[in-house]
């Protein structure tokens, strides 16, 4: 299945959830913008507020009404700072001559009398005091290397407060905004991933849902050519991997790809070029992303086959432990696991060093390459005349950022190839034919007659196990098969029970073709009872009922009692609620194979079908179990399978098979009469013909 029709079926899946999913990414973009918002009142602090006090200052005679509260005053003296009479709006150039510069030399400050470079090579030496106030004389470096000196004043704290005295509050007040927007973008995120979490779930939810749905209305042949382990690791396994798609993969690919997009903004706003720069570095980062897209895709499909060569390994060596054990086999499997084992190692392993090459390490050498060529460009003197210290704080917290969701972004591909690889499995199993079903009529429950007419069937190609089968049975008839293993027995069943197609002739209910009758309206007044019976987690009661909770307790109990299951139940602890721990496993056989009889007669079916179905019973038993048929057929029609000849012989009619051909039919005393091949079973088992005359 290619990756684009695998996206649009995920995309439907979300469908139903797009309204959740979009509300969850709002919410990412506001927590996204919050925190990206951060730098720049950062930068406005420290440019405007925390550096300002290194503007040009102007000294004013008189205090204009307009800038009344905005000057600083010193001994008497007031000063105003640049940016400020902009925005009181006197005009600069009346005082212009009167230009003074605060300094600093580490925490202290100096009042400088004229026009100084900030940033220039300094020199203070002290001078004679004026007024009990220390003065000294500032030598500075011009760029041509020309000398400029002047004076100036040390400021005291007081006096520095005094100058500051309008930043205070903006400076609380940007902190106050910084911390706000930490806090607001740690509560969008926190919510959005808690609503993309919740919608996550529900998708798998459904999705495991509809693929274990799915797999019930497949037919027995896809079961009979797939591994168990196989479809265990698809409906567990690949499903959670499809999760992380819509929590980590979706989240991180648009909260970083919008954080890319506003932090080239942002560099842009704050340094064209540098963002030039930084966009260079794009048609890099997808380079590799192609490449490890195009190499990863065929390392994950072979991961998600051998983890399914593991679960098939694990579930056939856990399901025939008895055999493993008692056959001394352990050393045989524990090879067969460890080769498997060593496979999904090498793969993973494969996988591994493509991810160290292509994701993380290859992006930090991409950003410490551009942060040396940026570097190396602008030199240190460039950046101090070319941007401002806020803004270069900025840039440097940018092109951090800019760099950390490109990887989170990388280190994601991983999760992302896996969850399409994992989402074409599932829907590979999505995607196989089911069962027709509800495309023929519904029956009432039938009177039994079942006719099979020239019926041929061959599981593959023109290999047929059933040859030109035709019998008649009467509704409360008794239908004995027996043959040789391989005759075709069980065969002839499955196709009475749809679980495969006829591919000759015709099954014909009551006068009407299967073909014609919804499959599963046929199964539905059917009862079966298997020579290996099968019983679920739950209690006693509930295996009787298999999930049919129209059946009463009385009803329970009367099924049990008619095959005698009820004798060793009413022992139990708990009665008809003894918990079944998984298979039945603390049950004896036979306990089992009660229990599943009872359960066939308790949904009161129009026909029985019984797979050597007294197989792992004693004989006591069987014979209670007999009685108990003569009076429980009466009105059903039962075929039964048997090995045991001496269990069939009250059968209406007997049908002898041998390589999926009917040799002879007729009631017990007839075929012994013939003197053929169902006499000579009997004989053989009963001990009254030898192996050799056989």
């Amino acid at each position: 299945m290619s990756k684009e029709k695998v996206w649009g079926r995920l995309t439907e899946f979300a469908r139903p959830f797009q309204k959740q999913i979009l509300g969850a990414l709002f919410l990412l973009l506001l927590g996204t913008s919050a925190e990206l918002a951060g730098p720049f009142l950062a930068k406005v602090m420290i440019d405007n507020h925390i550096l300002a006090i290194q503007k040009p200052w102007y000294q004013l005679d008189e205090v204009p009404p307009q800038a009344a509260g905005q000057v600083a005053s010193l001994n008497g003296t007031n000063y105003i700072r640049e940016d400020v009479a902009a925005m009181t709006g006197l005009a600069l150039d009346s005082i212009k001559q009167k230009e003074v510069t605060v300094l600093t030399e580490g925490t202290t400050y100096y009042l400088v009398f004229g026009k100084v470079n900030p940033n220039a090579e300094k020199q203070f030496t002290p001078i004679a005091p004026e007024n009990s106030r220390e003065r000294f004389e500032v030598t500075t470096k011009d760029p041509s290397g020309q000398k400029m000196t002047s004076t100036g004043i040390r400021l005291t704290a007081e006096e520095v407060k005094v100058m500051y005295q309008g930043d205070f509050l903006p400076i609380v007040w940007l902190s106050v905004g910084y911390g706000a927007l930490i806090l607001l973008s740690a509560g969008f995120n926190y919510v959005q991933i808690l609503w993309l979490q919740k919608i996550a779930q529900r998708i798998i939810q459904q999705m495991r849902m509809k693929l274990f749905i799915h797999l019930q209305k497949l037919p027995v042949a896809f079961f009979d050519k797939t591994p168990v382990g196989a479809l265990v690791s698809r409906v567990s396994n690949d499903t959670e991997a499809i999760r992380e798609l819509y929590v980590s993969v979706l989240a991180t690919f648009v909260q970083n790809g919008l954080y890319l997009i506003g932090i080239l903004i942002a560099l842009y706003i704050l340094q064209p070029e540098l963002a030039f720069f930084c966009f260079l570095t794009v048609p890099v980062l997808v380079l590799l992303v192609y490449v490890y897209q195009k190499y990863s895709s065929r390392y994950y499909a072979v991961i998600r086959a051998k983890l399914s060569d593991m679960n098939t390994t694990i579930n056939e060596m856990i399901q025939n432990m008895t055999i493993v054990q008692a056959f001394r086999r352990e050393k045989g499997v524990q090879k067969e696991f460890a080769d498997v084992n060593e496979d999904y190692f090498k793969v993973r392993m494969k996988e591994i060093n493509l991810e160290s090459l292509l994701l993380r390490p290859a992006v930090d050498l991409i950003w410490k390459i551009s942060l040396t060529l940026i570097v190396w460009y602008y030199g240190s003197t460039s950046f101090h005349s070319a941007i401002s210290f806020g803004a270069l704080f900025a840039f440097v917290d940018y092109m951090g950022r800019f760099f950390e969701p490109i990887n989170m972004i990388m280190n994601r591909l991983s999760q992302m190839q896996q969850a399409t690889i994992s989402a074409g499995r599932v829907f590979e199993i999505m995607d196989e034919m089911t069962e027709k079903q509800e495309t023929g009529a519904q029956i009432e429950r039938p009177r039994g007659e079942v006719v099979f007419d020239s019926v041929s069937f061959a599981y593959q190609g023109d290999d047929y196990v059933l040859k030109n089968v035709s019998f008649t049975a009467q509704p409360g008839q008794t239908i004995a098969l027996v043959g040789h293993t391989g005759s075709g027995k069980s065969s002839l069943m499955n196709l009475l029970l749809g679980f495969y197609p006829v591919t000759k002739g015709s099954i014909l209910i009551d006068g009407q073709d299967m073909r014609q009758i919804d499959t599963h309206s046929v199964r539905s007044h059917v009862g079966l009872v298997l020579q290996d019976p099968f019983l679920f987690t739950g209690s006693i009661g509930f295996n009787i009922r298999m999930y049919k909770d129209t059946i009463t307790d009385e009803e329970v109990k009367r099924a049990a009692k008619a095959v005698r299951a009820d004798e060793f139940i009413s022992k139990l602890p708990g009665g008809y609620d003894e918990p079944v721990v998984e298979r039945g496993m603390t049950l004896s056989a036979g306990q089992r194979q009660l229990i599943s009889f009872a359960r066939a007669l308790a949904a009161d079916p129009a026909m029985l079908i019984l797979d050597e179905a007294t197989a792992s019973i004693d004989s006591e038993t069987e014979l209670a179990i007999q009685e108990a048929l003569h009076v429980l057929s009466k009105g059903r029609t039962t075929f039964i399978i048997a090995h045991r000849l001496s269990t069939i012989q009250h059968a209406d009619q007997i049908l002898v098979l041998s390589r999926g051909e009917i040799m002879e039919r007729g009631t017990h005393d007839e075929l012994m009469a013939q003197n053929g091949l169902y006499q000579k079973m009997y004989q053989l088992q009963q001990g009254s013909a030898s192996v050799e005359s056989a």
